[in-house]
Formats: C-alpha cells, sequence, structure tokens
C-alpha cells in the first residue's frame, strides 16, 4: 500500500465507514464527491449523517488502501476493481472510477465464511448441478443480485463434496474458498493473470474439473468457456441478462452471424441449466429476498435453442415444473402467495404484468 498517506480532514477512515456498513447489514457503500457516505440497506440507499466529502478526502480516503500497482492501473484506465479486507469484519469488493474529474468509489461486502446454500433461498433442484460432471450452467440477474453468492455456494458444496480439480477466475476474488475434498485455486484479474482470455486461454492446462468464470464478458470468453463445457469440464458463470430466453439470445448475438448456427449448436450440446435472479425487498422492507427463474436442459429447450426459436423457451419453463423450472413471474407470484413481498414489488419486477395479475387472480 502507499506509504505516504494523504491529507484528509475527513472526519472518519475509510475503516471506519466500512465497519458502519457492515454493522448496518448494507450492502454497499458508496462515496462520491459532493455528497455525504450512503449505503444501500435492503435494496434502499440510505444517506449516513456526516459531511459532504470533499475532492482531498476522497484521495485521502482511498488511495492509501491501494497498492502501487493498483494506483498505477487506475492511473492508466481511469477505474479499478479490487477487494479489500478488514481482518475480523468482512472482505469488500471495491471499483473506483472517475466522475467529473473526481474519484468515486463504491464497497461491496463479501462476509469472509461462503453463505450456505440452504440460507439462500434458491430452489433445492438447484443444487442438484453440484453433482454434474460436465456443461455450462449460467446465473444471471442484475448487479447487485447475489449472482457471486450463489456461485460461491455452490462451488462450495462440490468442494465440500467431490474430489475435484476448481479453478476460479475472477475480477476481483470475492469469497476465499479453503481446500476440502476438492483442491481450489482462485485466480484474480490484474493480480494473478492479465484478462479472463489470457486466464481461460491457459486454464485448461491446470487439468481442471470445474471452471468457474466471474463474469462471461466478450465473444472471445464466451467462446473457451462453451469449447471448455463441451470438451468435459463444469463451467460456471455469470451474465447480466434478466431472463434464460434473454441470456440465450445475448451469448448467440455476440457472433457473427455466420457463426450464430455454430454457437446454437454448442450451446444446445453444452448448456445444463439458467439460473436467474433478483433481489427483491421484503414487506417490511426488514431485507430483501431471492425470486429465481430456473430452466433446465430438456430436450424440448435443447431443441429450441438449435432451431433459433428461444421466444418459445419462455413457456417450455413455464410448464417445466416436473424439472423443477419455474419462470421469474412464477417465482414472483409465490413469493407474494407466501405474504412475503408486496403487490407493488411483484408488478416492479415481473417480466409480463398480464401474466403475474393472472396468476394473482
Amino acid at each position: 500500500m502507499l506509504s505516504s498517506q494523504l491529507d484528509s480532514t475527513y472526519p472518519l477512515s475509510i475503516n471506519q465507514l466500512l465497519e458502519i456498513t457492515v454493522n448496518r447489514n448494507a450492502s454497499d457503500l458508496h462515496l462520491v464527491v459532493g455528497y455525504p457516505p450512503a449505503i444501500r440497506v435492503a435494496g434502499d440507499i440510505n444517506v449516513l449523517d456526516y459531511p459532504a466529502i470533499k475532492p482531498r478526502d476522497m484521495e485521502g480516503l482511498l488511495l492509501p488502501i491501494l497498492e502501487e500497482w493498483q494506483l498505477k492501473r487506475l492511473k492508466e484506465n481511469l477505474e479499478l476493481d479490487f477487494s479489500y479486507a478488514i481482518e475480523g469484519l468482512a472482505r469488500f469488493r471495491g471499483n473506483i472510477m472517475l466522475q467529473r474529474g473526481t474519484y468515486a468509489a463504491a464497497f461491496r461486502a463479501v462476509p469472509f465464511v461462503v453463505p450456505k446454500f440452504d440460507d439462500l433461498g434458491l430452489l433445492p433442484e438447484i443444487k442438484e448441478l453440484c453433482n454434474l460432471s460436465r456443461g455450462l450452467v449460467l446465473v444471471t440477474g442484475p448487479t447487485g443480485s447475489g449472482k457471486s453468492t450463489t456461485l460461491a455456494a455452490l462451488i462450495d458444496i462440490i468442494n465440500n463434496t467431490r474430489r475435484l480439480n476448481i479453478v476460479t477466475i475472477e475480477d476481483p476474488i470475492e469469497f476465499l474458498h479453503r481446500h476440502n475434498k476438492s483442491t481450489v485455486r482462485q485466480r484474480e484479474i490484474g493480480l494473478d493473470t492479465h484478462s479472463f482470455v489470457n486466464a481461460l486461454r491457459h486454464v485448461l492446462r491446470h487439468d481442471p474439473d470445474v471452471i468457474m468464470i466471474g463474469e462471461m464478458r466478450d465473444l472471445e470468453s464466451i467462446s473457451i468457456a462453451l469449447t471448455a463445457a463441451e470438451t468435459g469440464h463444469l463451467v460456471f458463470s455469470t451474465l447480466h441478462t434478466q431472463t434464460a430466453p434473454l441470456t440465450i439470445s445475448r451469448i448467440v448475438d455476440i457472433f457473427t452471424h455466420e457463426k450464430r448456427e455454430q454457437v446454437r449448436q454448442q450451446l444446445a450440446n453444452s448448456l445444463q441449466a439458467i439460473i436467474s435472479q433478483q433481489l427483491v425487498p421484503l414487506i417490511d422492507r426488514s431485507g430483501r429476498v431471492v425470486a429465481v427463474e430456473y430452466m433446465v436442459s430438456t430436450p424440448a429447450v435443447r431443441n429450441l435453442i438449435r432451431e433459433g426459436r428461444e421466444h418459445q423457451l419462455y413457456s417450455t419453463i413455464q410448464t417445466g415444473h416436473s424439472y423443477g423450472m419455474q419462470t421469474m413471474d412464477q417465482a414472483l407470484v409465490k413469493l407474494y402467495n407466501k405474504g412475503k413481498i408486496s403487490r407493488e414489488s411483484v408488478l416492479e419486477y415481473c417480466i409480463d404484468k398480464q401474466e403475474v395479475e393472472r396468476l394473482m387472480r
């Protein structure tokens, strides 16, 4: 870290602000010049009762916690993803960027202990994916929807139950996995490898059984992930898409027109499941609950993907109860019927308002 501490007149240190974040059960801390620190609790932004941050204060809060190579990368790229830990409190996934010529930052709290799958509120059928020997499993949803937590819980089950070699590629590393029945190698972008693509090109030389890719970001990383899943590896990754059908379209559309048929074939052959999730405020606003769309690769699903009929996948998921499948709208209505979320939340987070109104009736 930087040896010389920058002068800052701000009344709190970054560690104290992060401690407030954890102690108030907030998911995120937001820092921006000209505004007081703010935390996100149960999905809502709460402004803390402290002074607005000045440009010099922001530099004094952020720059001393960076290593020299991170500071260099920030100055070159004008943004930086990194991880930060406070012993005995938590780890944090941080991002610093420039806005209006000054630094702004966001920190996501990550517990030291990997959450247990059974505590996350996911469908029990999803746990069965940990028994697969090959294929592609995708966890999708907007930023802050718990994708990384779901992936970490699935990797933890494999680590505790199977004797395999697991390699993860993350930006940055969030949950730390200890070797158990499996060996786990975790590579961080910028620290252990230069990019997702570089790491993916070399990952197969480490004889992995399971590969976890923090995010499939571009054409090359998607292409390598599909090939790895096709050639006998179990691949987990994430995408920022809202539903399973949209996920298929997003993957196919990133390729040129000539390659799309081949990609559909690869997806049809390798895809095992898509878990799409959102975090929805509880009816009393005391926290959030996960709503999950789940699509399993059945023969009917594979045929629709192969033939480019993604628009028909939604009805297949709707009627796939015997496989544990459900749409996002069905998941929201289930939570509403259990009294966990409000009607307003169902209508706010749903995909098809007419459909959820019909289901609620």
